[in-house]
């Protein structure tokens, strides 16, 4: 009796240790199946390397230290009646229609009046059909250029500094961008910098072209440099887009936003770029409601189809009273247009003042700014004051970073890194500015004036 107990105890030992042992074993292929799930639902070879923007980090520490935020690029001052209006109008209206889907390509009323306008600026006639499409801002108007047009393999001139978000579609569509960055011609010490003096090298620009070049993405008037591509440039670059037979996607959303005679010059209008030119642009930008979301892309109909494609499989629509309301807005202003009333005319005007302020308290604070022909940013070269700041607290790789942290934290005052608008090989070039934006209340720029003459 003894002798089988002494055999029970021995084996349930035996039995215990040989699931000690299997223990191990079961957590190392409980790991392994965790971390092939994990490789699994990661992301794709398309996306990975993709960070999150810009704009993720610095409204997360806006919302932290509660600056004074001149960075980001949106007005904080009201829209003009007659838009925002339209709205309240809209809601209240008898047709119930205006609250259900739309035309999937764009409301009817909403790409007629963008032909009317557009075909008198552009010199043809556009088709409302089928050479507008209305998008999801002109984000995605950008988006669909690029899904719509650019294969595995095809190569894509972006001019640096360039909006955050053109490489990492480049890159989605599996193509390969190419830079090529606008660099500041040396001006003398003392002198006023202009967007006029940031140019491309010719060589440089022309040894991208190839038989792998599908397109090339234009901003004019620029983000952030406020540079407008003059006459020159432009028939520089559509020479080369000819030679090639290379697609323009010009991004023209600060279209109405120039001064001091600057000329905006539509690249779609010169000889040979019709049919070879998508261009784009922004209610958000045009009538200073950039929350609505309400873009488009304009072009001959055989370009414009592929981003159809795009946006009836993705998109399919935007919102109704949105793009009634940016209707009725167009059509007020098409009566208005060329005369002192029309907003497409006071709003530069008004930012002009704004712009020349900026400059003038940049400047008095120790920066050098470039004077933008147009849209509504201005960098600055903050390396004047770098022997009045302590970085060093400030883990970020990059200069520009830990210069608008630091000024967020301590200042009060928000600005974005232009580092951030340059592929990383070329981040260094941004690394001695900032980028501010001037549509903003005025209160709000003499609070930015004062924070940086009381720091001085």
């Amino acid at each position: 009796m003894l002798r089988n107990c002494r055999s029970a105890l021995q084996r349930s030992r035996l039995l215990l240790t040989a699931k000690e042992c299997r223990q191990p074993e079961r957590q190392k292929q409980s790991a392994a199946a965790a971390s092939s799930s994990m490789e699994k639902f990661d992301l794709p070879k398309r996306l990975q390397g993709s960070t999150p923007s810009v704009w993720n980090e610095y409204i997360a520490l806006a919302m932290q230290y509660k600056p004074l935020n001149l960075g980001q690029g949106f007005p904080d001052d009201v829209a003009p009646e007659y838009v925002t209006n339209s709205l309240a109008d809209i809601a209240h209206d008898a047709n119930p229609l205006l609250h259900q889907y739309t035309r999937g390509y764009g409301h009817v009323r909403l790409v007629q009046a963008l032909s009317k306008l557009y075909s008198g600026l552009v010199g043809h006639e556009l088709n409302p059909l089928s050479d507008i499409l209305i998008t999801s801002g002109a984000y995605e108007a950008l988006y669909s250029s690029i899904m719509g047009h650019v294969d595995v393999g095809d190569e894509v001139i972006i001019i640096e500094p360039f909006f955050d978000c053109y490489e990492p579609m480049v890159k989605m569509a599996g193509g390969v961008s190419r830079f090529i960055p606008l660099n500041l011609r040396k001006t003398e010490e003392g002198d006023p910098i202009s967007s006029v003096d940031w140019v491309l090298d010719d060589a440089e620009l022309e040894g991208l072209f190839n038989a792998k070049t599908k397109m090339i993405i234009l901003n004019t008037p620029h983000n952030p440099i406020g540079k407008v591509f003059n006459r020159t440039e432009l028939e520089r670059i559509a020479e080369l887009c000819r030679k090639w037979n290379v697609l323009c996607v010009s991004d023209e959303v600060y279209e109405w936003l120039v001064f001091d005679g600057a000329e905006h010059i539509r690249i779609c209008t010169l000889p040979g770029m019709w049919d070879r030119t998508i261009t784009l642009g922004s209610a958000g930008k045009t009538f200073s409601v950039t929350g609505w979301k309400i873009g488009w892309a304009y072009g001959p109909s055989q370009l414009i189809r592929n981003l159809q494609m795009v946006h009836q499989n993705s998109v399919y629509t935007c919102p109704t009273p949105l793009q009634e309301g940016v209707a009725r807005s167009f059509e007020v202003e098409l009566a208005r247009l060329g005369t002192p009333e029309s907003y497409f005319l006071s709003l530069p005007r008004e930012l002009k003042q704004k712009r020349d302020f900026m400059a003038k308290f940049l400047s008095e604070a120790g920066m050098r700014p470039t004077i933008p022909e147009g849209g509504y940013f201005m960098l600055a070269d903050w390396s004047p004051l770098a022997s009045k700041v302590d970085l060093s607290s400030e883990p970020d790789k990059h200069r520009d970073y830990k210069f608008t942290k630091w000024m967020t934290k301590n200042m009060g005052l928000q600005g974005i890194p232009p580092s951030a608008f340059y592929s990383e090989l070329n981040k260094p070039l941004g690394e001695d500015f900032v980028r501010y934006c001037f549509i903003k209340k005025q209160e709000n720029l003499d609070k930015a004036a004062e924070l940086l003459r009381k720091w001085k």
